[in-house]
């Protein structure tokens, strides 16, 4: 091998002509729904089931669950087009929790100025560690644990 191969090639490679090959290709659902159905679909509607052909989903509410009832042609077409085959035949809808697709954007942790009498005792207790980049590393993780908890 030249170069590092995706885990999800080396599964397939691996699981070919088994039954968790069939497994793995109905997990790529997961994968796909997001950008499949587009972001206004999937934070209401997010894939929880998927078993002999039929995808269940769990909707946020009852509004979206009426919609999304004249709507399961066209998602079961979007997805298997994702997915390159035609393995989801049938949608069901079901009321559920729906994780939410807006990633919150985090914030860098804060930082606070050590004094000089705190960095003479961080280069102390390293002082004990003989491997210098062990000492180096334990240093580094007494500074940040004091600048970020004070």
């Amino acid at each position: 091998m030249k170069r590092p191969a995706p885990v999800t090639d080396l599964l397939t490679a691996l699981l070919r002509g088994t039954p968790a090959e069939v497994r793995l290709k109905e997990g790529r659902i997961w994968e796909v729904w997001d950008e499949a159905v587009g972001a206004k679909i999937a934070a209401h509607a997010q894939p929880a089931t998927f078993r002999e052909g039929t995808l269940t989903l769990h909707v946020d509410s009852a509004p979206w669950m009426q919609q999304l009832n004249y709507l399961k042609k066209e998602l079961i077409t979007k997805v298997n087009e994702a997915l390159d085959q035609e393995l989801v035949k049938e949608i069901q809808l079901k009321v559920g929790k729906v994780r939410s697709t807006t990633a919150k954007p985090q914030q860098a942790p804060k930082r606070r100025k050590l004094s000089e009498d705190e960095q003479v005792w961080i280069k102390e207790q390293a002082e004990t560690v003989t491997d210098p980049e062990l000492r180096a590393v334990f240093e580094n993780l007494i500074r940040k644990d004091k600048e970020h908890r004070g």
